[in-house]
């Protein structure tokens, strides 16, 4: 049996934005996180089957400088509010994933607070990597790692077995009060491989299906998933190569990291694995706003949805939402706007009706991957499986294309549309189309 999230598509939520929460933690209780419920018939329609918040404790400004692992943020409810949320989700057949920021916490996180009230005795002292012969840009009379340079963010030390504990005793928790099938590690490439394997072990051992995913950015992914640590990676590497191929009206860049990380030689660097595969999220900006012609807009869920890995959409991307990543304080908020009620609109029909299509298809969930064709404005790759074909082709010009190959097959139908294909004489493709043929 196939591991549930390798079938499914995702769908990201940055709760405190889309809720419309205040930027500062002002202390005050709202149950906004309550609005994710008038969303839940949108999620069922457009075939997702997992949605993974962004940081929901509690914590100083964005939810990646937490203060508390065991609380709801309180600008997004309580506990109770956020329970009901997750057993609505749950009702609805779509499994719940939360943002693990494990590799610091925030200024205000309960126990580095106490370090800096009792400094040498602070029985947290260990917890955090601390001088306290120096001092910071706060002038706290000691100095702490920060991460990456950002010392709002205090790095902890995962190789204290007490911070593991808590860790964990929080993850059950979790798993007792919201019933949550899985953890996205929030910078996963930082996180201490012996933390990573305890984190595995520990999940494996609940007896139930508990999906790990990782945030990577560059490198060799098989440092992080495999045998004993992560389930998956995000796929950054063809991120980047599936806008800038359209961009520069270069197919052959997606297409080369297609092959490099999934190819039938047996170099092929992640053959069987299944990353997780994006056009946009709560840090990058939105694909509508990247793209420089808005008919590759629905030509890149088209890759996204055959290409291998797990799909994930971001909030509103679905319906064309605009929004550029910014420089300095605040240059993420333009990316993580409010939003009362969904939209739905032709992108959205197009995007329903590829996760349909792929929900559908061992081969797309599950299938190898050949090149067939391919030019600078077309593409066409094979995804096959358990006797499956599927033929996943795209045409980014503005002018139909024939493509003459040997398809193994005189005729397919198209999963998106159900229209029967004939490959004799040539294949098609209209002017800014895609297709997945399933071959007869």
């Amino acid at each position: 049996m196939t591991f549930w999230p390798y079938e499914t598509v995702f769908y990201q939520f940055y709760p405190l934005g889309m809720c419309g929460a205040p930027q500062e933690n002002d202390g005050v209780c709202v149950p906004r996180i309550r609005r994710v419920l008038g969303w839940v018939d949108h999620l069922k329609k457009l075939g997702v089957g997992a949605v993974y918040f962004s940081p929901i404790f509690e914590s100083d400004r964005h939810g990646y400088d937490t203060r508390d692992y065991r609380k709801i943020d309180c600008r997004l409810g309580a506990n109770e509010d956020f329970a009901e949320v997750s057993r609505a989700l749950h009702e609805a057949g779509i499994r719940v994933v939360l943002d693990g920021v494990f590799n610091h916490v925030g200024r205000g996180f309960w126990a580095f607070q106490d370090v800096l009230k009792n400094r040498e005795a602070s029985p947290y002292r260990d917890w955090f990597h601390i001088n306290f012969g120096g001092n910071d840009a706060y002038n706290d009379g000691l100095w702490y790692e920060g991460w990456e340079g950002h010392y709002e963010l205090v790095k902890l030390n995962l190789r204290n077995p007490a911070v593991v504990d808590h860790i964990l005793e929080c993850v059950n928790g979790w798993v007792r009060d919201f019933d949550i099938d899985g953890l996205r590690l929030d910078v996963a490439y930082c996180l201490d491989k012996d933390f990573l394997r305890r984190l595995r072990s520990h999940c494996d051992a609940m007896g139930r299906d508990f999906f790990l995913v990782g945030e990577t950015l560059h490198g060799d992914y098989n440092q992080y998933m495999g045998d004993g640590l992560l389930h998956s990676v995000t796929n950054y590497e063809c991120y980047k190569g599936l806008y800038s191929s359209f961009n520069s009206m270069n197919l052959f860049e997606i297409t080369h990291s297609l092959l490099r990380q999934f190819g039938p030689e047996n170099w092929t660097l992640y053959k069987g694995k299944h990353l997780l595969s994006f056009v946009d999220n709560h840090d990058v900006t939105r694909v509508a706003s990247i793209l420089q012609n808005e008919r590759h807009v629905p030509l890149i869920y088209a890759l996204l949805f055959g290409m291998p890995g797990i799909p994930c959409l971001y909030y509103g991307s679905e319906w064309g939402m605009k929004g550029e990543k910014g420089r300095g304080a605040g240059g993420d908020d333009a990316l993580r706007p409010a939003v009362e009620t969904p939209e739905w609109n032709e992108l959205t029909d197009w995007i329903a009706l590829l996760a349909k299509a792929r929900a559908g298809s061992r081969a797309l969930c599950d299938g190898d991957f050949h090149s067939l064709v391919l030019t600078n404005r077309q593409v066409i790759f094979e995804r096959a499986a358990e006797g499956e074909r599927v033929l996943v082709a795209v045409n980014a010009d503005d002018k139909p294309y024939i493509a003459h190959f040997d398809a193994r097959a005189g005729r397919a139908v198209d999963l998106i549309t159900g229209e029967t294909h004939d490959f004799g004489g040539g294949s098609e493709l209209p002017p800014y189309s895609a297709a997945f043929w399933k071959a007869e």
